[in-house]
């Protein structure tokens, strides 16, 4: 299982010392673009809320129960309403934007795309544990430990994005205790950040959603200014 998770990273790693300064760097930053783009890539999960949106929007509820269930395998769905429902999803949404890009960015930002592939890596086999109740050994422990750090900034981010007092009191009641699981400093922070409309034309299901997916978005574009800053600085090569 060990070789299993360092394996692809190992793969980049002497891939990327075999190309370094070869056609002017051009090979290089080939490299970083081709890891970005596998590992940003989350094709399936855009297919099941798509399908989540539209049988919310013909007012299927049994639909949206199923697909809200495939969306998220990380933890068992008990929402008891439409309305919690949404809130449920938003959750899983706010989630799903820090497992397949927040932490990916950080990831590749500090440590390059050698990190990227291994926390990609060690994503990939916990959710395959998670989804078909498999007893993977070391995988739990290492994407606890890849989570760690980089959960609690991207929530950071999301309490800078929201309501920064709820959100921030959030964050430090979740975020400064070490028990506390990266899904639940994501999920809960975001929820506070994030005011809940109480009525709008769309449907039920979908209100709570889409306020915590505009958050999502806002946290991500805030991550690509202060990545933008850092580079002008020359914090970040």
């Amino acid at each position: 299982m060990a070789i299993a998770l360092v394996l692809p990273a190992l793969f980049i790693y002497v891939l990327s010392w075999l190309v370094a300064g070869m056609f002017w760097g051009l090979l290089s930053l080939a490299l970083w673009v081709l890891v970005a783009v596998v590992c940003f890539n989350h094709q399936k999960q855009r297919d099941i809320f798509k399908k989540y949106m539209q049988a919310a929007c013909r007012s299927d509820v049994q639909a949206c129960y199923h697909y809200a269930a495939e969306l998220d395998c990380s933890e068992c769905l008990d929402a008891v309403s439409e309305k919690d429902l949404g809130i449920k999803v938003g959750q899983s949404v706010a989630w799903i934007n820090y497992r397949y890009y927040g932490a990916v960015a950080l990831y590749l930002i500090f440590l390059g795309p050698v990190g990227a592939m291994l926390y990609c890596t060690v994503r990939f086999y916990a959710e395959e544990s998670a989804r078909k109740s498999l007893e993977l050994p070391l995988v739990n422990q290492v994407i606890t430990l890849l989570d760690w750090l980089p959960s609690r900034i991207f929530a950071f981010g999301y309490a800078l994005s929201g309501q920064f007092s709820e959100g921030l009191t959030a964050w430090r009641r979740y975020s400064l205790s070490l028990n506390s699981s990266a899904r639940t400093v994501v999920t809960e922070t975001a929820l506070a950040a994030q005011p809940l409309p109480e009525v709008a034309t769309a449907p039920i299901c979908v209100q709570s959603t889409l306020a915590l997916l505009v958050l999502s978005k806002r946290n991500f574009t805030l991550i690509v200014a202060i990545l933008a800053l850092l580079t002008i600085l020359g914090l970040v090569n």
